[in-house]
């Protein structure tokens, strides 16, 4: 039985395919062929391939959390578990998450071969005063100099005079290290969410955790240090009473700091494709029971010319347009961003295509800077403005979807619906794909893409597109889709007055929105 089973395992089919040059072998289980995925999925899966690297996973190891709090729990409980690595890429740490570092600290002190790896922003973290990171962790470069690597990431967009003269926290504004990996050993969780305590308590996300599946960790863990090849390093500081200013120092002498698009996009780009080839090497796991699942890494960093999101998103929809017209069925796409400006290009894919298509965004009262001080408290109704746009788009297109409690519309319909709920904010972001309105979830994009023009031209992203026929696992999609609708309400945004000055602002910075 243990042959015939090995057997099974290396009965792939293997196609080649060319990308920049090169020829691989890509190699899938036999019996995907023959699964239950819809032929369009089918088709864009191996389409998808040809280009991206993928990691077949086990449903049964799939877990979809639900609530900030399941995130920081399990967050904490992975750190302590650790043996030989924490792997974590991040925005920030909030200065006030103390519990954090100290369970870093006490793993670190416990083990002696673990090692901890932070991928950070610069701008965001080296903030001036007491809100600093940097300050908040460099006791645990001091503690174990040998042991915590801090990698902090500054976007080139940002240089000569100009960088000098803007102000910190609107540095930020041309461009940030946005990717959420939280990594332990062979476990990973990938997130839209911050390390803050409202990330924890009461700001909305989603959370995907990957139990043991060392490939996929590996390739999170070395994406991780691909990006601390183009980042500054935080170095150990001497303390006294209380903690001095943090010291950061730049140790790539091959290239300047305001200079790093080549080397970043070689080194992100050579990643993929080191990881590409590996999808011929290793032997993918045959379909269970309970089917299968495959996760495709795709990066979105504009600043490096590199737009793999974009690529997969107009693959996706060119492979579900021509299903729908042969068989007159609509797939229904639901789609989530935060911060909905959505990205003119896929405006235009949704707007063109056969799919209804379901839009939740944050109500105003929800969107994170709602009441802040000074021009920021104007980003909500900013983004009311673009939510305007976007609707104006719509019913340009015909393509309206008013009855908000039908399941179903006649045509191609779009909607939207803005998320609220009393005391709580708004940063869930992705995508997920039915093949019916009936069915549950298929095909899921997640990660820290807000599917706008910030994160497709300036912030540095990576998500991932998993396609799963696994009953088990796509009912917890069909959960977390429910779990959010459940608090999403007719948009109201076109009776909201938007201001002439937030107008101006928009028309002057829409694009860092």
């Amino acid at each position: 039985m243990l042959a015939l089973a090995t057997a099974a395992r290396r009965r792939c089919l293997q196609f080649t395919t060319s990308r920049t040059g090169l020829s691989e072998t890509l190699a899938f289980p036999r019996n995907f062929w023959s699964s239950t995925l819809p032929p369009s999925i089918h088709d864009f899966t191996l389409a998808l391939a040809q280009t991206q690297p993928c990691f077949s996973v086990s449903p049964s190891r799939v877990r979809v959390l639900f609530k900030p709090s399941e995130f920081y729990s399990t967050l904490l409980n992975m750190i302590r578990r650790a043996r030989k690595r924490v792997f974590i890429s991040s925005l920030y740490i909030g200065s006030g998450e103390t519990e954090l570092v100290h369970t870093l600290h006490d793993a670190l002190r416990r083990h002696p071969s673990l090692h901890v790896y932070l991928q950070l922003d610069l701008n965001r973290s080296t903030r001036p005063g007491e809100s600093s990171t940097a300050i908040l962790i460099s006791p645990l470069v001091h503690d174990f100099p040998e042991r915590v690597h801090v990698s902090l990431f500054r976007s080139p967009k940002l240089k000569g005079l100009l960088a000098k003269l803007i102000p910190p926290r609107f540095n930020e504004g041309w461009g940030t290290w946005h990717v959420k990996i939280y990594g332990s050993d062979d476990d990973v969780m990938i997130s839209g969410a911050n390390l803050n305590k409202s990330y924890f308590t009461d700001r909305q996300d989603r959370y995907l955790q990957f139990s043991a599946e060392p490939e996929f960790a590996d390739y999170c863990f070395a994406y991780v240090q691909t990006a601390a090849s183009f980042s500054y390093r935080l170095l150990p500081t001497s303390f006294s009473d209380s903690p001095s200013q943090p010291s950061i120092m730049w140790p790539h002498s091959s290239c300047h700091p305001q200079h790093i698009e080549q080397p970043a996009s070689q080194a992100l780009l050579s990643l993929q494709q080191r990881y590409l080839t590996k999808n011929s090497l290793r032997q993918t796991s045959i379909q269970g029971e309970d089917g299968e699942a495959f996760i495709f890494p795709v990066m979105q960093a504009g600043q490096f010319n590199i737009r793999e999101e974009e690529r997969c998103l107009h693959l996706l929809f060119s492979h579900l347009a021509p299903a729908t017209q042969d068989t007159g069925a609509h797939p229904v796409l639901n789609l989530t961003s935060g911060y909905f400006g959505l990205y003119e290009p896929y405006q235009k894919l949704i707007l063109q295509s056969f799919v209804d298509t379901r839009v939740i965004c944050a109500s105003p009262e929800a969107n994170g800077f709602y009441n802040s001080r000074g021009i920021s408290g104007r980003i909500p109704e900013a983004y009311t403005l673009l939510e305007q746009r976007f609707m104006k788009a719509v019913h340009a297109a015909r393509r309206e979807w008013n009855d908000y409690n039908s399941r179903t519309a006649s045509g191609t319909k779009v909607q939207l619906r803005e998320w609220r709920k009393e005391g709580w904010t708004y940063h869930a972001k992705g995508i997920w794909l039915s093949p019916t309105p009936e069915s549950s979830p298929i095909l899921t994009l997640f990660g820290s893409t807000n599917l706008n023009s910030r994160s497709s031209h300036l912030d540095t992203e990576l998500s991932f597109t998993m396609v799963t026929s696994s009953p088990s696992l796509r009912e917890k999609l069909e959960k977390e889709v429910q779990g959010l609708t459940s608090y999403a309400e007719p948009w109201r945004g076109g009776k909201r007055p938007v201001r002439l000055g937030t107008k101006a602002l928009v028309q002057l910075v829409g694009g860092m929105l």
